[in-house]
């Protein structure tokens, strides 16, 4: 998908493959543990605001000489935008050019005249992964911002939903566990890793020869993630006949020796990997070194192109894949071509990753809800989160076309089975095309 990240490798939630992007203009987080989710949860209780003090729904609107209502983030010549990433932390790579791509919208669209005649101004903070920092962020920057492009981290989003909620502030998480489906401001994208692993137990069943009766295994992590992604190969092994022989993993574990021997003791035909790009690694070098050729199926965020040229590159290159709801940057599709080449001239030297397209869509997204807000002569808050909610078939240009109509399932139920290459852009290419099994068309997608 994208050409080799510098160090430290992503973990998981983040460095995911990119989203799909909007049909015109131009185009996760290390799992949440219980415990930790509750920590933080308590930290944004105890620092939390009232409504109105943060911008909410209890703040006055305004008409301007324009005639458009307007609310927190909004003026009468400027609409801000906060960035919630992580520059600093262990996902940096991710978050510079989530940020960057983003960036580069804004001011793609300021040099076309702005959004309802107002400049997009975006600020930019940098939590650094870090659960304090990153409610005093969005403590500091909610009371002044219409919506946020991009936030990082899964458990900061579920410590902050109340808040998010109360705010009416339209968020794009950078994460697509079930845990953060059922809130109508909060947009999660494309596919969840549930509905992924089910379209990925239903390739290998039609394309590697999966058959029923047949053991297969999952490597996940604890936390929402890999809690999400075996949501989804639980029900899809039940509906055919397959035996799932799970290993559950902590982020910090490193060596998957113990893992691979307990499969191959099990006799498993196959492996599912909803892990980070650290442990696949290890998992596919030890698998074949121990004689265990079969074929992976990795979630979005088990997948990084940087390990491409360490030794577990060749293991990755034979029979590993990837679900994801978006199509990878190397796709022939000419917006993403002029995604890539409008980056490279504004960044000249820099990484061209998945955070390119990934950023680039979820802004796309926040300027369609403002611009259909405008039609209706309101920015408020309640306002562009009704008008993201009212397009029910958005991008298409780009990858698969999603439903933000009900917040309560995912945008999306295609995913593309991708493949790593060493020679595309961004180190993957399309292996097959989005395609929704009927398993996962029937899937009950549990939320919260």
């Amino acid at each position: 998908m994208t050409p080799p990240l510098p160090s430290p490798l992503p973990l998981p939630e983040s460095g995911g493959l990119p989203l799909p992007a909007p049909r015109r203009g131009g185009i996760a987080a290390i799992p949440a543990r219980r415990i930790a989710v509750l920590a933080v949860l308590a930290l944004a209780v105890a620092s939390c605001a009232s409504g109105k003090a943060t911008g909410g729904a209890g703040a006055s609107p305004a008409v301007g000489g324009d005639g458009v209502k307007t609310g927190p983030g909004v003026t009468a010549d400027t609409i801000t935008v906060g960035l919630m990433t992580d520059l600093t932390g262990p996902y940096a790579s991710f978050g510079k050019s989530l940020t960057q791509a983003q960036q580069l919208y804004f001011e793609q669209v300021n040099a076309g005249g702005g959004v309802c005649g107002r400049k997009v101004e975006a600020v930019v903070r940098d939590h650094g992964y870090d659960a304090q920092k990153a409610v005093a962020a969005y403590t500091e920057i909610a009371p002044k911002s219409v919506a946020i492009a991009h936030f990082i981290g899964s458990p900061m989003v579920m410590a902050l939903k109340q808040r998010i909620e109360a705010d009416e502030l339209l968020t794009i998480p950078m994460a697509w566990a079930t845990g953060l489906l059922g809130s109508k401001p909060i947009q999660v994208t494309a596919t969840t890793y549930d509905i992924d692993m089910i379209n990925g137990v239903d390739f290998l069943v039609k394309e590697k020869g999966i058959k029923s009766g047949d053991k297969i295994g999952h490597l996940y992590f604890e936390g929402d993630y890999g809690e999400s992604a075996l949501n989804g190969s639980k029900y899809a092994a039940g509906k055919l006949g397959l035996t799932l022989v799970e290993q559950k993993i902590k982020a910090t574990d490193q060596d998957m020796s113990a893992q691979v021997a307990a499969f191959k003791a099990e006799g498993v035909k196959a492996v599912l990997v909803s892990v980070g790009p650290k442990q696949s690694a290890s998992l596919v070098g030890v698998s074949l070194a121990k004689g265990m050729d079969v074929p992976f199926v990795g979630s979005n965020s088990a997948y990084s192109p940087q390990l491409l040229p360490t030794p577990a590159g060749p293991a990755l290159l034979k029979d590993f894949y990837v679900m994801t709801g978006g199509a990878p940057i190397s796709a022939p599709l000419p917006a993403m071509k002029k995604l890539a080449a409008d980056y490279a001239a504004k960044y000249p030297g820099q990484t061209i990753d998945s955070g390119v397209a990934t950023g680039y869509s979820a802004a796309a997204i926040v300027s369609d809800a403002l611009r259909k807000a405008c039609e209706g002569k309101d920015l408020s808050r309640a306002a562009v989160v009704a008008a993201h909610r009212g397009q029910s078939s958005w991008g298409g240009d780009y990858g698969t076309v999603m439903d933000f109509s009900m917040f309560d399932k995912p945008a999306s139920r295609a995913s593309f089975v991708v493949k790593p290459d060493k020679a595309a852009l961004g180190g993957a290419v399309v292996f097959k095309e989005a395609a929704i099994s009927d398993l996962a068309k029937d899937y009950p997608v549990p939320v919260g």
